[in-house]
């Protein structure tokens, strides 16, 4: 079967499919082991071969994704590159339970039927390493959710002004407020040669109307300055800090906020919120299943998708078990992995040039050459 190279040719999971380029497909994730909710969204992963038009011009295209990532194609090449890195996502695609298997293409045989080979002790830094990854954002204290109302509430370049006063940089907006004074009466003037220092002048004449410009304003990044006539100079308050870089960095936090809020996964943060722990259920329990899998691939059982004990790690993401109490277990379990290994009878590694052996017969099947 022969295809002629297209340049500009958009490579997607149609394209493949037309084609009868995919050769494996599966329903992966949550569905595969046995953790799905009703609100659980369905993950497939599937394994093309490009056309041998595109192999010889080097127009390797070795991942395809959706816009979501729920559906994701990884190149033949590819993908036996990223199993013999012993990849947890992508080894348990060899192991998938019948009922997840959308399709197969006989050549794909050529690997399943070798999958043992790709067990090594590679995948105890692997599994256990993603394991603890998944502690590590579980806990993570910058996750949106934990964001303190502080960080995610729109604020001006005020709120980012001090004023030294009496050995102390205080808050302006508080200094203000204590006094009863208003920042539309303020005025500011530039210290020459002090990056974003300022004078402070305030207005305080009878029925005074906008003689100053004020200090922020909500569609501007900067403060204001003002014109300070000698009839104001006796009027100077102190001296007044802007922290131009912090409220930058608050902009940003918050424009990330909101984009997290728009496209958050509604049905998490009710499991995140409702255990109130701050601790990202979901996150512990990949961290649990991982630890589990490293265990039983070092124990000589293989890669075993659908798990036992699912209906526990569906009570550790809805935050049920006390999820401390889960982390300290698991960072336990770390040190039990090592002993595991080091005493299992599972290679060290893949062979020499059997990757590069198995993809030349899987190329050769398939373009019949």
């Amino acid at each position: 079967m022969v295809f002629l190279f297209m340049e500009n040719q958009k490579i997607d999971y149609k394209w493949l499919k037309e084609r009868n380029l995919i050769l494996y497909e599966v329903i992966s994730g949550s569905i595969a082991y046995g953790t799905n909710l009703p609100t659980s969204d369905e993950d497939r992963r599937y394994v093309y071969i490009l056309p041998i038009s595109y192999i010889l011009s080097g127009n390797i295209v070795e991942q395809v994704n959706d816009d979501t990532n729920d559906v994701v194609g990884y190149e033949i090449g590819r993908f036996l590159s990223l199993i013999s890195s012993a990849n947890p996502n992508l080894l348990e695609l060899l192991n998938m339970p019948e009922d997840c298997v959308v399709y197969k293409n006989p050549i794909f045989d050529l690997i399943l039927d070798n999958k043992s080979k790709f067990l090594t002790k590679k995948c105890k830094n692997s599994f256990a390493g993603y394991a603890h990854a998944q502690i590590q954002k579980a806990k993570g204290q910058d996750k949106k959710q934990n964001w303190e109302k502080d960080k995610v509430t729109r604020k001006t370049p005020l709120d980012f002004c001090y004023i030294y006063d009496k050995n102390k940089s205080i808050p302006l907006v508080e200094w203000l407020n204590f006094r009863g004074m208003r920042q539309e009466l303020c005025g500011l003037s530039k210290i020459p040669h002090c990056k974003d220092l300022y004078a402070l002048y305030y207005d305080r004449s009878i029925g005074s109307s906008a003689k100053f410009k004020g200090i922020a304003f909500e569609d501007s990044n900067e403060v204001r300055l003002s014109s300070i006539d000698k009839e104001f100079e006796g009027s100077f308050m102190g001296y007044v800090s802007y922290n131009k870089d912090g409220y930058s960095q608050h902009c940003k936090d918050y424009l990330s906020y909101q984009e997290w809020l728009k496209n958050r996964n509604e049905a998490r943060w009710i499991d995140v919120t409702s255990h109130g722990q701050k601790i990202d259920g979901k996150n512990m329990m990949h961290c649990k299943r991982l630890m589990e899998m490293a265990k039983e691939i070092g124990q000589g059982k293989g890669i075993i998708v659908r798990r036992p004990n699912a209906s526990e790690l569906i009570a550790i993401r809805k935050g049920e078990v006390d999820l401390q109490t889960l982390i300290d277990q698991v960072e336990e379990e770390i040190k039990e992995v090592d002993k595991i290994f080091e005493n299992s009878s599972i290679p060290d590694k893949i062979e020499d040039n059997f990757i590069t052996t198995l993809l030349l017969k899987i190329r050769k099947n398939f373009y019949n050459i």
